[in-house]
């Protein structure tokens, strides 16, 4: 009777781990759905708010003055030259010009501005100049159009200069550096290439462009459309200025570069945005228009001193301090109306979205193994995402800040509500949103 009893409870046992199992795992969703409105982590300039005010007539000066606080716009000395990462962790690059009698020079290691040296390769139009990691060095090589491959004594560092810069006599070159399978055209400066050893993935190449901020830089910034209002447009070079400025000189060494040319600082794509078919030289004359001479432009100052000019798309209806955003407060950063985002025809991709986002990509912004239920614990005055709680399967908690979740599961905004799925008994209450108020029309 005990062998018989014993054998039952040990059956009893499995069958409940069995379900217990089966239970945790239904309990575990596939993904999640949030909406939300708004694009961009909020703070500073909202670049839909400077299209609705360039259209209801306002200058970029009122423009800049409204969404930062106790600033100025001044012209400051910005000639310097600025190093701009166009390739960040790469494994291979290709580059070429196509442009009738141009031409590249190779040089060995990084020159800066040292000129009347030889270079170790003359690369003409048409052929390629390719660089691939192998290891710990990087191996150049030259593809000519016939399929001729050309092997280069491998290193770490070089400089590529092209005939029609200060640099080069000769035709005006336009560079064409292929990553990934995406081209992107450069006609300013000079390119660097450099072995760099990044954290926890050994060597990789760093690619950078290095040229002047007055200008040449500016010419490529990919910030906004060039078909929008001047006045926007002069808004977001001053502000694209005032950034560059607040960058420059402080290279680092993770990127080889003072700057990134995407999202981690602001976009740069090149020659790309000057010959940009119908609008782009409207947006080299906005970059010209706040020239005041040959090497000062104008800039937004606080206390003197060009700012760190935040700027994104569009909000939820109310912009957002650095201090919510980032848990840092910014003195020139302030929380401000922005009903131009809520308006339909001024924001009609971002006025209103929704995302599901996979169970792997919320648990790993958690740090959790899964996660099976989600709150949100607070919001901010701008209705944002203050805080928001995950919990896993096993009971264990984490707490993130809106701003930090939602970049990390790639949602537009932290502008966001969970519609589900809910994993629990009670049924939540949205947050109610504010009605969206239109006060100005194309």
């Amino acid at each position: 009777m005990r062998i018989f009893n014993r054998a039952v409870s040990l059956a009893l046992l499995s069958l409940l781990a069995t379900a217990s199992s089966a239970f945790a795992s239904q309990d575990v969703p596939l993904s999640f759905t949030f909406q939300g409105s708004g694009y961009g982590h909020g703070v500073g300039m909202s670049q839909i708010g400077a299209r609705g005010q360039a259209l209801a007539g306002d200058t970029a000066t009122v423009i800049i003055q409204y969404y930062y606080k106790d600033v100025t716009v001044e012209p400051v000395k910005d000639d310097q030259l600025l190093r701009v990462n166009i390739g960040h962790l790469l494994a291979e690059i290709s580059l070429r010009t196509d442009t009738k009698l141009g031409e590249l020079q190779l040089f060995n290691g990084d020159i800066k501005e040292s000129i009347d040296l030889v270079p170790q390769k003359n690369v003409p139009a048409k052929v390629s100049l390719n660089f691939t990691l192998l290891g710990n060095a990087i191996f150049p090589s030259a593809t000519y159009a016939n399929g001729r491959v050309e092997a280069l004594p491998s290193g770490k560092a070089w400089t590529i200069r092209w005939t029609g810069t200060r640099y080069m006599q000769g035709a005006d070159a336009v560079v064409s550096v292929k990553k990934g399978g995406v081209t992107t055209k450069y006609r300013y400066g000079q390119i660097q290439v450099k072995l760099v050893k990044a954290a926890l993935l050994g060597y990789r190449i760093e690619v950078t462009n290095t040229l002047r901020l007055h200008d040449e830089y500016l010419w490529g910034i990919g910030e906004m459309p060039s078909s929008w209002p001047l006045e926007a447009m002069r808004a977001q070079v001053i502000a694209s200025r005032s950034f560059a400025l607040s960058k420059v000189g402080k290279t680092k060494s993770s990127c080889d570069c003072d700057i990134y040319s995407a999202s981690q600082d602001q976009a740069f794509v090149g020659y790309s945005k000057e010959i940009e078919r119908g609008y782009g030289h409207l947006w080299k004359n906005a970059v010209i228009s706040t020239f005041q001479d040959d090497s000062t432009g104008l800039a937004i100052l606080y206390n003197s001193i060009p700012i760190a000019a935040y700027f994104f798309s569009s909000s939820g209806g109310q912009t957002e301090s650095a201090q919510d955003a980032w848990g840092s407060a910014v003195p020139y950063t302030a929380s401000v109306p922005d009903p131009w985002s809520t308006d339909p025809l001024l924001n009609a991709r971002y006025l209103h979205w929704e995302r599901p986002i996979s169970q792997a990509l919320v648990a790993s912004a958690f740090g959790l193994p899964d996660v099976v239920l989600m709150k949100i614990t607070n919001r901010h005055a701008s209705g944002t995402v203050g805080t928001i709680v995950g919990r896993s399967s096993t009971g264990k908690k984490v707490r993130l800040m809106g701003e930090t979740f939602r970049s990390r599961v790639k949602l537009p905004s932290a502008w966001f509500d969970l519609l589900g799925p809910q994993i629990s008994n009670a049924t939540p209450t949205p947050t109610p949103r504010p009605t969206p108020t239109v006060i100005h029309r194309l």
